[in-house]
């Protein structure tokens, strides 16, 4: 935490020096130009170079075989559910499609017998009435994890040995589950996540969510896999056996933290077993209508980010080249090398982008707003050095330096 500091106090006097030298004339300005600039490019070399690795390395990771599996045991696919969310229909109806030939159970659960999303469930009942679907509604609350207090109210109508937990906002492929098992199959796997591709709803702030994730988040994810950097957990899937579910004491610990999954990724290495991440990724929703919902989701992925692996959350200022290199014009006075460094850094970003839809098999889109993006989620890096407090699922929370939830109490 106190790196995470730091850079934030380094990123804000580079930021007010380069205003400073812009705006103040005389000595002073000449005094702190040159260093500012000597800053400001080296930021722009190092996010450019970044950049390029990163574009490499993506399109090195999605090329690797995905192993299919041969065998198909009773799987139970576990689902907590709120309300109506984007998509949620399709996403429920991709799960009830796989191609698998062994028995699934698909296990929902909500704390609300009111809740909408059971509206859901009953029509895809009516699409697939012999799908074995078993709902929970329970309204027992463990901890401030909602998501986590109606997982461990569902667990008890698990029938199968293989679990699979994937988060409502997630929609997969026909294959998802045979490549799953495919690599929980493999010596020494005791969970298998997977990457996350934004799918956004229609709007300027959905767009921009998919796009912090699909262009800041997953190449960085990537290149911290390559790096060794990286323990990637993510909620979108969880696939593992019970035994390892008991091996590393049940989910009730994780109750209090707001990143459960990457906790539970690190328990289960400590149980000696393996958190795999294969070559594909799977659809998440991104569903904010407006800037403050867009906001409030960043804000909570980056303070996340920034209580449980400080260290990546201060590298990932390497992934904003743009955004210093229009701080190179501006300490400079507008010189013609600043406006250059300020198309390389386009270049390089369009570059990435157009190689995360190629490897994604993804259509391109958006591609003249990426630098307007790439200013909004440099701003919003910016604010998660300034509080530690989350909204999620209109609850306030303040993230301690463990990485667990502290509800906040409004006066």
């Amino acid at each position: 935490m106190k790196h995470s500091l730091w850079i934030a106090c380094v990123v804000a006097i580079l930021c007010s020096t380069a205003l400073l030298a812009y705006l103040l004339p005389g000595d002073f300005a000449q005094w702190v130009q040159g260093p500012a600039m000597w800053i400001t490019a080296s930021c722009v070399v190092f996010g450019v170079s970044y950049t390029v690795v990163a574009t490499l390395l993506v399109r090195r990771f999605f090329s690797r075989p995905v192993v299919e599996s041969t065998t198909f045991p009773a799987v139970t696919i576990v689902k907590p559910l709120h309300g109506a969310e984007l998509a949620l229909m399709q996403n429920l109806v991709s799960f009830c499609e796989q191609d698998y030939p062994g028995p699934i159970q698909f296990l929902f659960g909500v704390h609300d017998s009111r809740d909408v999303a059971l509206d859901v469930v009953r029509h895809v009942r009516g699409l697939f009435p012999d799908a074995d679907i078993t709902v929970v509604s329970d309204a027992r609350l463990y901890g401030p994890n909602r998501k986590m207090s109606n997982v461990l109210n569902m667990l008890p109508e698990a029938r199968h040995d293989i679990l699979v937990f994937a988060d409502s906002d997630v929609a997969v492929e026909q294959n998802y589950l045979r490549r799953v098992l495919g690599e929980l199959h493999q010596p020494g796997v005791g969970v298998v996540t997977c990457l996350y591709w934004g799918k956004p709803d229609a709007g300027f702030w959905g767009s921009l969510s998919a796009d912090a994730s699909n262009y800041q988040f997953l190449p960085g994810v990537v290149l911290g896999l390559a790096s060794g950097m990286a323990r990637p957990c993510f909620g979108q899937t969880l696939a593992m056996r019970r035994a390892t579910l008991e091996k590393i004491g049940g989910f009730s610990q994780f109750v209090h933290h707001l990143a459960e999954d990457h906790a539970i990724g690190e328990a289960v290495r400590l149980a000696g077993e393996k958190v795999v991440v294969p070559a594909f990724a799977v659809t998440h929703a991104c569903a904010e209508k407006n800037a403050a919902e867009f906001v409030a989701h960043e804000l909570r992925w980056s303070r996340t980010i920034r209580t449980i692996d400080p260290a990546g959350h201060l590298g990932s200022v390497l992934t904003h080249p743009l955004a210093f290199a229009l701080l190179s014009v501006v300490v400079s006075g507008g010189a013609m090398w600043a406006w250059t460094t300020v198309g390389t850094a386009i270049i390089a970003r369009l570059a990435l982008k157009l190689q995360m839809n190629k490897a994604l098999g993804r259509p391109a889109a958006s591609i003249a707003l990426l630098p307007i993006w790439d200013i909004v989620l440099f701003a919003v890096y910016l604010l998660s050095f300034v509080s530690s407090r989350v909204v999620w699922r209109g609850f306030n929370f303040t993230v301690g330096r463990d990485g667990l939830l502290v509800p906040v109490t409004e006066e």
